[in-house]
């Protein structure tokens, strides 16, 4: 198949570029406005006992879990004069909406404790928004858009949940364009430098417009009959990119190599699609199937990266196995035009390097040099990166709050005085439900409401009839509660910080509460939430990894006919991830190193972890394939013995370890555009897949892969007798001839034995 459409792109070029043109085109056009069709959340897992009880909220009482809060400030006092009225006018305004259920305020009715700063300067109006994740948050900021920023030396800021959702959707969009503006032009640079000619480097950016275009018609198609979190748009991004100029760098660097052994330009254009756009193929299967296993997670925020990882790798894929070789046809010698170091050395008046001599390289002698040391290398190496793995044993979850924006956020702004200034703060508020509360008698559902009242850190609960402090009725409710005919709520005010061990403790009491007779309570709210998505993350871990792992052993197998080559690679791979993961903690939650400019809190949000995993896991695989691809080439034409295992270790190595290290390199330019990132936990992402990209081009494939392999010996390449013979007969039949031909040509060519090139 990689041979005729290598044929097609040399009969055929202008047209499969043509095609690719107009594609391009009509994904541009369809995907530009891909933003405004996705969607603010997705960290909710839809099954648990907050979403649940969520749902019944909404449906039942137009109670949603989001809130606009809105901030009055002024000198003479907020509750006096000029501030008085702007505070009257707003709360009147929020609560004739159609979309807010209840108001909370200084101005209507009796004064709601906790919405006073203790100077009286400033007052809070608390405005329950009903809808989800993606319908409140716009809800809130329409309303929010209405509002008067000041009169009358009169200040008025709006924040709250809604407001913070709304925040980082737009910080999200700005944060695509300026990883955009950063990754391509720096990307650009690089191509330049290890493609040498402007046109080869132009190549591979082509190739990642045309995987991040696609992707994103992808993901808009895909919001039309599902929830797709705006988040993907950022991976999509820097994936296509990425990926794009390791397929492109891959082929062209084989390409030449296939040219320098004296091959004419079809038949180097043949082999080069036959062996690296295999290769290809291969890789963009890991990367696709480990990012399939975040579609097994129930948030939508997950599995729209499971939409996004798909679509990118498989635009990126075909890009580069159909337009490259016809891009390679057309430019023919012009392939390595403008040649910046061949014309940077004229300048300087050096004569062009000679071609090293194949096993004199400095890769060579470095994998010949690892292999001879390789139990004392490979040993301090694996030590080395659990080392850097430890902080994560002192992992802490959370949820994303309004931290996650930069401080000069407006929304977060007004979300950070809520937390100093006002003593009532409802993101720490637990709500309760009562799903069948058609027994339950007033007397029974008062006294359900004083024994919550009466676990530590509850200041207030709130039910239908009252607000209880300490176990006794203090007045009406202060908080959202209500009841009907079936059903019934409350609100758990609590002064425990969210995140905390005093917050899990509370809401363990919360739940040991003992119920009213043939009573059944849903928990939600915060602390209620972040509990379920840990729990909905963890619990479908097991099989994810499981998944990944199966996937990845069944691919590796039937690239290299090995079951112990599949088997060390996954270690490899999970040993690479510990340095980032480490790192995740000791920066983030920790604080260390200012924390990457981010607010740490305290914890880590659960669905960064999980889906760095399946990122790098796929992009560690794709590194992988491009080693053990080459290796296996030279170990099959070789007659195969212990030394012949090393030989074609270091051979392999020599060969591709320039393009996986500039791989490497350009690759981390496209995710450490997104360190730029105005929201926390997508910087978190890229410092994490940058560590972890680096760390397995470098510590992993060039040290740990050749001291492991050899330390194995023939046995890498070993296989139970019937698969081994299934994998001969059915995937490696006629190729093995070729292989040896092309072998045996590069070794004459390059004066070694022509068993071994």
């Amino acid at each position: 198949m990689l041979a005729g459409m290598a044929r097609l792109a040399i009969t055929a070029p202008r047209r499969i570029v043509a095609g690719a043109l107009l594609l391009l085109i009509g994904a541009a056009i369809y995907a530009i406005p891909a933003a405004s069709s996705l969607s603010n959340g997705g960290f909710l897992d839809p099954d648990s006992e907050s979403a649940r009880a969520s749902l019944m909220l909404a449906n039942t009482f137009r109670q949603g879990d989001m809130e606009l809060v809105v901030v009055v400030d002024s000198h003479s006092g907020a509750v006096v004069d000029t501030a008085r009225a702007v505070g009257a006018d707003i709360t009147r305004e929020l609560a004739a909406s159609p979309f807010v259920s209840q108001v909370i305020s200084p101005w209507n009715g009796q004064p709601a404790p906790g919405t006073l700063t203790r100077d009286g300067k400033s007052a809070m109006i608390i405005a329950a928004i009903q809808g989800d994740e993606d319908t409140a948050p716009k809800r809130a900021q329409t309303l929010a858009d209405r509002l008067p920023t000041s009169a009358g030396g009169v200040e008025v800021h709006a924040g709250g949940s809604a407001i913070v959702y709304s925040a980082i959707s737009r910080q999200t969009e700005k944060d695509l364009i300026r990883m955009e503006s950063i990754a391509i032009p720096l990307s650009f640079i690089a191509l330049v430098w290890v493609f040498g000619g402007l046109l080869a480097a132009a190549l591979p950016v082509a190739v990642g417009g045309f995987a991040i275009l696609g992707s994103l018609a992808a993901l808009r198609a895909i919001a039309s009959f599902t929830d797709v979190s705006i988040f993907a748009l950022n991976v999509a991004a820097a994936l296509g990119l990425a990926l794009a100029i390791d397929y492109t760098l891959l082929i062209i660097s084989r390409y030449r190599d296939e040219l320098s052994d004296g091959g004419s330009r079809e038949q180097a254009l043949v082999r080069a699609m036959t062996t690296a756009g295999r290769t290809v193929l291969f890789s963009a299967m890991t990367v696709a199937l480990a990012m399939v296993g975040l579609a097994i997670f129930p948030m939508y925020f997950l599995k729209s990266f499971a939409y996004a990882g798909v679509a990118v790798v498989t635009f990126a894929a075909l890009a580069a196995v159909v337009v490259t070789p016809a891009v390679i046809v057309l430019a023919g010698d012009r392939l390595d035009a403008l040649n910046i170091r061949r014309l940077l050395r004229r300048l300087r008046g050096r004569a062009e390097p000679p071609t090293p001599a194949t096993g004199h390289t400095g890769w060579y002698r470095m994998a010949k040099f690892v292999m001879r040391h390789a139990i004392p290398i490979g040993f301090i190496a694996t030590v080395a990166l659990l080392v850097l793995g430890t902080p994560f044993l002192r992992v802490s979850w959370g949820y994303p709050d309004d931290r996650v924006l930069p401080p000069t956020s407006s929304a977060r702004a007004v979300n950070d005085r809520i937390r100093t200034d006002f003593a009532l703060n409802s993101n720490n508020a637990v709500k309760i439900v009562l799903p069948e509360a058609t027994a339950l008698t007033d007397k029974e559902l008062d006294n359900y409401a004083a024994d919550l009242s009466r676990v530590p850190d509850v200041t207030a609960v709130s039910a239908p009839s009252g607000t209880f402090v300490a176990g006794q009725r203090t007045g009406p409710p202060s908080a959202p509660a209500g009841r009907n005919g079936t059903s019934a709520f409350l609100t758990v005010e609590s002064t425990a910080p969210l995140y905390t061990q005093a917050s899990e403790n509370q809401l363990d009491r919360l739940h040991a509460v003992a119920l009213p007779s043939h009573a059944s309570a849903q928990f939600t709210g915060t602390a209620q939430t972040n509990r379920d998505s840990v729990q909905g993350i963890t619990s479908r871990l097991p099989v994810v990894l499981g998944f990944i792992a199966v996937v990845m052993l069944t691919l590796l197998f039937l690239l290299t006919g090995s079951v112990v080559l599949p088997i060390k690679a996954v270690l490899l791979n999970m040993l690479s991830l510990t340095a980032a993961f480490g790192a995740l903690v000791w920066i983030f939650q920790e604080g260390h190193l200012w924390a990457a400019g981010t607010t740490p809190t305290g914890t880590l949000v659960v669905n960064i972890p999980v889906l760095m995993f399946c990122v790098a896991f796929g992009l560690s695989m794709d590194y992988e394939v491009f080693l053990l691809s080459r290796i296996r080439e030279y170990w099959l034409a070789s007659p195969r013995t212990s030394s012949d295992n090393d030989e074609s270790i270091a051979l392999g190595i020599e060969r591709t370890g320039r393009v996986v290290t500039a791989a490497a390199l350009l690759m981390t330019i496209s995710f450490s555009a997104l360190m730029f990132a105005g929201v926390s936990f997508m910087r978190m992402f890229a410092v994490g897949l940058t560590i972890a990209v680096l760390a397995d081009a470098t510590v992993v494939r060039m040290l740990l892969l050749p001291a492991l392999m050899h330390v194995l010996g023939r046995l890498n390449w070993w296989a139970p007798a019937p698969l081994a013979r299934w994998h001969n007969r059915t995937i490696s039949s006629g190729r093995g001839a070729h292989r040896a031909q092309r072998c045996q040509l590069s070794g004459r060519q390059s004066g070694r034995p022509s068993g071994i090139p």
